[in-house]
C-alpha cells in the first residue's frame, strides 16, 4: 500500500467517529435507590415491588446514571415534591431511549408544584404522535404529559 493510499485509510477512519459508549448504569436497584432517597425524590409503586420483570413494580435497576442524576438536578432546580411512579421495569414503550434501556422515568402530576415548574420553566415543543403535550428543558431532555404522570426522557444528566 502506497503512502498516499495509507493516508487515505486512515483518514476514512478518522471520519467516519468513533463508537458511542454505552452508557453508565445503576446494576442494582437499591444503589439508585439510595442515591434518589439522599436527594429527597421518593417513589412509589403499584406492586409495592422493585423487581425489574413485573410491570407492576418500580424498579431502578439498570437504570442510567445520567436519569437518576437527571431526576435529581430536577429537584434541587424545581424545590417540588418529586415522585416516580416508573422507572426500568418492563411494560412500557420499547425504543432505544425508553424506560428498560434506563433514560426515563415517570413523575407524577399529583402535586401543582412539579407540573407549574415544567410548563412555566421549560419550553413547550409540540405534541407526542399520542397527542401528549411535550415540553424541551434547557438541557434537552424531554417532558410528555400522560395523564397522571409526566414521562421524562433523560438524554443527560441535567434538569
Amino acid at each position: 500500500m502506497s503512502a498516499r493510499a495509507a493516508v487515505a485509510v486512515v483518514a476514512s477512519v478518522l471520519l467516519a467517529g468513533t463508537a458511542q459508549a454505552a452508557p453508565a448504569k445503576y446494576a442494582r436497584h437499591a444503589d439508585a435507590a439510595a442515591q434518589l432517597k439522599k436527594a429527597g425524590v421518593t417513589w412509589t409503586s403499584s406492586g409495592n415491588c422493585s423487581n425489574r420483570d413485573q410491570g407492576t413494580c418500580t424498579s431502578f435497576t439498570k437504570i442510567n446514571k445520567a436519569t437518576v442524576s437527571g431526576i435529581i438536578a430536577f429537584k434541587k432546580a424545581s424545590r417540588c415534591k418529586v415522585v416516580v411512579t416508573a422507572g426500568s421495569e418492563k411494560g412500557h414503550s420499547p425504543g432505544t431511549y425508553s424506560h428498560w434501556n434506563g433514560y426515563k422515568v415517570d413523575v407524577s402530576t399529583r402535586y401543582s408544584c412539579t407540573n407549574n415548574h415544567i410548563t412555566r420553566t421549560f419550553k413547550k415543543a409540540g405534541k407526542r404522535s399520542d397527542g401528549a403535550p411535550l415540553y424541551k428543558s434547557p438541557a434537552g431532555n424531554i417532558y410528555a404529559r400522560e395523564g397522571n404522570h409526566w414521562d421524562i426522557t433523560y438524554y443527560n444528566s441535567k434538569a
